[in-house]
């Protein structure tokens, strides 16, 4: 019996020391890691999280190990991120004052025959620049139209507006504005302004700003006459990406934008309001329909001229 003992130790200590060798779980099984891997390659944050979420349920003893491939990964992305946000940061202070432009042009026209003979020109630019600490805006419209020989609409605007943020939220603007209406009565409306803005919303798909400040306005009128004036002028700005995709004829595929600008300035004299709305269709990267409506209120016009004047137009605009 004493030999038999002794014969069993060496084998039950080998077995024990054989248990202790082996781990606690296994390793991470290939095709699993290379599922993970795969997902990792796209660079997509989003495949990512979903196959690390499936291989967590499939594989609840290696969620340590998954864990860590997914960690490596998102700190791999994060300093990818930091890096291209320094080197917009530093393409910014560098660019110059030509420089990183983006806008768009608009161009539509129309002719009618029959009871009446119309013909109708419309076109518009409008230029941004967005830096580190000033955004820039150029815009600038003009509106032609002629009935039965006669000349009905003959307008023309831009403006120039700069805007400092003081915060993410709160900007300080400037405004230099002109105009000319002869059907309204003037051959030139000139306007200065200065003031607050805020960003009521400022998110990917919809944005909202209004401003306020005070303004000094000269207007020249069509018979000679001259009149400046202080004043106050309210602002708001308003873009709404309805969908991502709409679906067109012929298969294409557009993205539609709701947008409107409203402006008024108000002083003891004459009170004007512009007013524009708009939808956006996209039907290729920088090809787009736009159909707008513009409203233009003045509450003391010169004699035989009317208050409120709107104009509907359906534009192809060219993205740049």
């Amino acid at each position: 019996m004493i030999q038999t003992r002794i014969f069993l130790a060496p084998a039950i200590g080998a077995f024990a020391i054989a248990g202790m060798a082996v781990p606690a779980h296994a390793e991470l099984p290939k095709p699993v890691r290379d599922m993970i891997e795969a997902a990792i390659a796209t660079g997509n944050k989003d495949k990512v999280a979903a196959v690390v979420e499936v291989a967590k349920k499939t594989q609840p003893d290696d969620v340590g190990e998954i864990d860590a491939l997914n960690k490596t990964f998102l700190d791999q992305q994060a300093r990818l991120a930091e890096e291209k946000k320094a080197r917009d940061l530093e393409a910014i202070r560098t660019a110059g004052i030509f420089k990183r432009w983006k806008g768009k042009g608009e161009f539509g026209a129309f002719r009618s025959t029959g009871n009446g003979d119309d013909t109708g020109l419309t076109g518009s630019l409008s230029l941004k620049r967005t830096g580190i600490d000033w955004d820039q805006k150029i815009t600038a419209r003009a509106e032609f139209q002629r009935s039965n020989g006669k000349t009905s609409r003959e307008r023309f605007f831009a403006s120039y507006e700069p805007n400092y943020k003081i915060n993410k939220q709160v900007f300080a603007y400037g405004l230099l504005q002109y105009e000319r209406d002869r059907i309204q009565g003037y051959s030139g409306r000139y306007a200065v302004s200065g003031g607050i803005g805020y960003k009521v919303i400022d998110q990917p798909n919809l944005h909202l700003s209004i401003k306020a400040g005070p303004a000094y306005r000269l207007t020249d009128y069509r018979d000679g006459t001259e009149e400046s004036r202080l004043a106050a002028l309210f602002g708001a700005d308003f873009d709404w990406s309805i969908t991502k995709r709409l679906k067109f004829t012929q298969g294409a595929n557009a993205v539609a934008e709701s947008g409107s600008s409203a402006v008024a300035i108000i002083d003891s004299s004459n009170t004007s309001i512009s007013l524009v709305s708009g939808l956006e269709a996209k039907v290729s990267n920088r090809l787009s329909t736009r159909f707008s409506y513009t409203i233009d209120y003045n509450s003391n016009p010169p004699a035989g001229s009317v208050k409120t004047d709107t104009l509907s137009r359906f534009t192809l605009v060219y993205g740049f």
